[in-house]
């Protein structure tokens, strides 16, 4: 048996943290706990009109948890403080307009594509 004075405690719950923070501060805490973010896929994202001003970028590589578009956007608009509401845009996954639900893969890439005026 050892003898010590130090206390060993139950190792946190880092999922405890999902719906607390946003996606960079879940990030920051748990690479904090020495946590691997595990299933990050590295994928591009591309804005364009409305987007690309609030993002102020024309597209960005990311490595992300979000499972879905859906849930990218959220992530993303959470980051960027996009104003429009998912309802109000496309989504496209390598070149193929897609579902909101669609299953992310590695290596995917992206597309937000919000309304567009023009004559």
């Amino acid at each position: 048996m050892i003898q010590s004075d130090v206390e060993l405690l139950d190792e946190p719950n880092p999922r405890a943290l999902d719906n607390v923070n946003t996606p960079q501060e879940h990030g920051d805490a748990l690479g904090a706990l020495g946590s691997p973010q595990t299933g990050g896929l590295d994928i591009t994202v591309q804005y364009f009109a409305l987007l690309r001003e609030q993002a102020r970028r024309r597209d960005e590589a990311i490595s992300t948890r979000a499972r879905t578009p859906a849930e990218l956007y959220d992530e993303l608009r959470a980051k960027h403080s996009f104003t429009l509401p998912a309802s109000a845009l496309r989504v496209a996954v390598n070149s193929e307009f897609a579902d909101w639900s669609r299953p992310l893969s590695k290596g995917d890439v992206v597309v937000f594509i919000p309304p567009v005026a023009g004559g």
